[in-house]
C-alpha cells in the first residue's frame, strides 16, 4: 500500500493501519523518516502564510528571514519536541496499562503527524489566500482533529496489541 492509500485509510481506520504498519517491520528508522517528512511539509505548509506577512508589510519584514527562522523551527525544534511528547505518551498510555514500546508510541505519533498533513497543507493555502480568520481557525482545528484522531487510535493499538 503506498503511503498516500495508507493516509487516507487512516482517516476511517486508523487502527488498523497503524497495526499493518508495525506488522510490516516499522522500526525507529521509519518513524523518523514519517517525521521528518511531516515536518518538511508544515514547513511547506506556512510559506503561503509567511509570503502573504511579508507581502502585506511592503518588504518590512523580508520573506527569507521569515522562512529561514520557521525553517530552524520546523526542521529543528519540532520533532525534540515531537519525541518528548511521544515519549510521555507512552508513560501515560502504561499508566492505563498500555503494553507497548516507546517505538510503537513514536511511531503512532509520527504517523498522526504524516498522516495530518494534506489538511495542514490545506491550511496553508486558506491562511496564504484568505489570511487569518474564522475560516482559518476551521481548517486548523479540522487539522488538529484529524491528527488527534489519527494519532490516538494509532496509539491504541500500538500499546495494546503486546
Amino acid at each position: 500500500m503506498s503511503t498516500a492509500q495508507a493516509i487516507f485509510r487512516s482517516y476511517r481506520t486508523p487502527r488498523a493501519v497503524a497495526r499493518s504498519f508495525r506488522d510490516a517491520g516499522a522500526d525507529e528508522g521509519t518513524g523518523l523518516g514519517w517525521l521528518f517528512a511531516a515536518c518538511i511539509l508544515f514547513f511547506i505548509a506556512r510559506l503561503p502564510g509567511l509570503s502573504r506577512t511579508s507581502h502585506l508589510s511592503d518588504g518590512e519584514v523580508p520573506l527569507f528571514g521569515l522562512a529561514l527562522g520557521t525553517f530552524f523551527g520546523t526542521m529543528l525544534l519540532a520533532p525534540i519536541f515531537f519525541y518528548v511528547v511521544a515519549s510521555l505518551s507512552h508513560f501515560v498510555a502504561q499508566a492505563f496499562g498500555g503494553r507497548g514500546t516507546l517505538t510503537d508510541a513514536r511511531l503512532a505519533m509520527f504517523w498522526g503527524l504524516l498522516a495530518s498533513t494534506p489538511f495542514v497543507l490545506f491550511q496553508g493555502l486558506v491562511s496564504g489566500m484568505i489570511g487569518p480568520g474564522q475560516q482559518a481557525m476551521l481548517v486548523a482545528g479540522l487539522s488538529f482533529i484529524i491528527f488527534l484522531w489519527v494519532w490516538l487510535n494509532s496509539l491504541i493499538a500500538l500499546e495494546g496489541a503486546r
